[in-house]
């Protein structure tokens, strides 16, 4: 909940420390505002607050050109190419690069591939696709060590698009075949 004194305070003392943290939305002109905006504050009568300047919009306000309220902090513009990351990052948890190629997240993303890529590199440190190959090992062990599927089925719902793939991949990852890793049951000792 939004207290009305500390926004209005806030507001006219263009206090750094809530800026992102609410929006404030000028009835007589039908735009909203950060705390920090350097235009001439409005009569606090005229003013209405909002927690997000989605919120804000949605109340019918339109954004203000001065102090351009989609880069407050906190918002997706502020954090920058993070955020594309962040929303690669959906899809890819999803699956999308067992179904589809790079070139179709990136143009999801309205970005090129190439860009994705150094983006994924800057931030995470890693391509989309060993991002996408370490997300499958991972859904694979967890079914190899939660089920006792067949090593096909495990594959197949992992998103590798073939056993021998899936084998390499292991092969590769943890220097042995899948079916080592599998969890046995525990025998029990005589005694």
């Amino acid at each position: 909940m939004l207290d009305h004194q500390i926004c209005e305070r806030a507001r006219v003392g263009r206090d750094r420390r809530y800026d992102g943290r609410f929006f404030s939305g000028v009835r007589t002109t039908h735009i909203y505002c950060r705390p920090v905006c350097p235009v001439r504050p409005a009569q606090g009568k005229n003013v209405q607050f909002y927690p997000s300047a989605a919120a804000a919009e949605a109340a019918g306000f339109r954004p203000c050109l001065r102090c351009r309220p989609e880069t407050a902090p906190f918002s997706p513009a502020w954090l920058g190419s993070r955020t594309t990351v962040q929303r690669a990052m959906r899809p890819l948890l999803d699956g999308a690069l067992d179904r589809a190629g790079i070139d179709d997240l990136a143009e999801r993303l309205g970005i090129g591939s190439r860009h994705l890529g150094r983006l994924f590199q800057r931030h995470i440190g890693a391509s989309p696709m060993q991002v996408a190959r370490t997300l499958r090992v991972q859904r694979a062990k967890r079914l190899l060590d939660q089920t006792s599927l067949p090593m096909l089925e495990v594959a197949a719902r992992a998103g590798f698009t073939s056993l021998r793939r899936f084998n390499a991949v292991f092969a590769e990852v943890y220097g042995r075949p899948p079916s080592d890793l599998r969890r046995r049951p525990q025998k029990k000792r005589p005694g």
